[in-house]
């Protein structure tokens, strides 16, 4: 008589650990491109006046070099998402590796504004890949009662690297002869490392079940899904094809509306306080440097580590909406109290930057949650671009809000941007939590 094992082995299916392994390793794969993202980012912080004055860059190159990333992403999240639903999962998931590897070793060679503005632009294609496809496929594979705190590892991570990169970088600089060059380019050592890790991973059970090959979906859940609940679950997809049209269908306008505005609100009042909060960390000696750097990053990845960790055990709405309430409240009264003390400035936005990295957590969980297999990743990099229109807007018409309007006036209409999430949040934010896809993903009729 056979063994529980040995006809898990006859039929190809992993045993429960190997299952938690694999699914151990594409967490770690999927954090790990999170890492770079933050990573990259961060790292030209501290090289941006060296290199800029080697490459004697003009007001409008440094604009572009500081743009080009955002740009990128703006682009290569859509064509991502589109790529990953119409192509699969696991080509775009090596293929975006790939793009790090190539951009982040070119840094080590760029001998212009020009060249250097395109590194950056490929970056941030790859960057934007790999929200539309990283976040989709980690769902698919990741356990109901566990999906909310594997997809928010992402945004720990994130933070984590943007904060090395910084740290790293600002001593390179300081304290070693090494060139801008060499330290942007230590970003290839990691994109190599995760590029390698990547190989051989399986494609999404749902997205193949979803183009109808069902077979393949069979064997795939099969292996590596953690319960038979899973692997049924997969059978409930819908074999059809995703258009960019069905985000605007009446079935899915909400979650299109919701993720997307969500999104954008949560981070364009997050670009525009941090560039006013480095003013007055300056006037305590800690702007700009090591301690501001990381120390303001330190403080957001805690409001993720606790969202993470009450992530599947509370739901999303209830760590969505009262935090979006909270920080509306708190930057009113940043704006609203002319004459307050430093100290109490300081406080409000250290506590203002703890309860939107809470909300902004949930940026990496609801994308692949409401959005069906046929739209998952073209809804996912639709969102994610409209977001960056956010980013754009809190870093590039901030100087001039604060010129005209002043901090006060500024500061206000950061609190607008929170209340009109914290309303759209109240309104459509779906409780999530514990649910299968098949059930995240059933939208809000007609």
């Amino acid at each position: 008589m056979k063994t529980v094992s040995e006809r898990r082995t006859a039929r190809g299916e992993l045993s429960a650990t190997g299952k938690r392994r694999f699914l151990i390793r594409l967490a770690a794969v999927m954090v790990g491109g999170m890492f770079l993202d933050g990573y990259i980012l961060g790292i030209i912080g501290p090289v941006a006046a060296t290199m800029m004055g080697d490459l004697r860059l003009t007001s409008l190159e440094e604009g572009l070099v500081a743009a080009a990333a955002l740009l990128g992403i703006l682009v290569g999240s859509p064509i991502g998402g589109y790529a990953a639903d119409k192509f699969g999962r696991k080509p775009l998931f090596m293929l975006d590796m790939g793009l790090f590897v190539i951009a982040s070793a070119l840094q080590f060679v760029v001998d212009s504004a020009e060249w250097l503005i395109v590194v950056r632009f490929m970056m941030g294609i790859a960057i934007g890949a790999e929200y539309s496809v990283g976040w989709p496929l980690m769902s698919e594979f990741a356990p109901a009662r566990l999906r909310g705190r594997v997809l928010g590892l992402t945004l720990i991570a994130w933070y984590s690297g943007f904060m090395a990169a910084f740290a790293l970088g600002y001593v390179l600089t300081e304290y070693t002869d090494l060139g801008w060059r060499t330290i942007l380019g230590t970003s290839t050592v990691i994109a190599g490392v995760l590029f390698v890790s990547r190989l051989g991973l399986p494609e999404s059970p749902r997205w193949l079940w979803n183009v109808g090959r069902r077979d393949e979906a069979r064997l795939v859940a099969r292996r590596y899904l953690e319960s038979e609940a899973d692997m049924a679950d997969v059978e409930h997809e819908d074999v059809r094809p995703g258009t960019f049209g069905m985000l605007f269908s009446r079935k899915y306008w909400r979650s299109t509306l919701f993720v997307s505005m969500f999104w954008f609100c949560a981070v364009s009042p997050y670009f525009a306080i941090a560039t006013f909060a480095d003013s007055v960390l300056e006037s305590y000696g800690l702007g700009g440097g090591l301690a501001g750097g990381v120390g303001l990053s330190a403080v957001a990845l805690s409001g993720v580590v606790l969202t993470v960790f009450l992530i599947d055990k509370v739901g999303r709405r209830v760590l969505t909406v009262p935090p979006q309430w909270l920080a509306t409240v708190i930057l009113a009264v940043i704006g609203l109290w002319a004459g307050a003390p430093p100290f109490a400035v300081l406080a409000l936005f250290l506590v203002f930057s703890f309860f939107n990295a809470m909300y902004n957590t949930l940026t990496g969980v609801y994308p692949g949650e409401v959005f069906p297999t046929e739209i998952r990743g073209i809804g996912t990099g639709f969102a994610a671009a409209v977001s960056r229109v956010g980013a754009g807007i809190g870093t590039f018409l901030l100087p001039m809000s604060m010129k005209s309007l002043g901090t006060g006036g500024t500061m206000l209409i950061a609190a607008g941007v929170a209340l009109l999430g914290a309303v759209l949040s109240q309104w459509l934010a779906p409780e999530t939590k514990g649910k299968s896809l098949t059930e995240t993903a059933a939208g809000y009729g007609d």
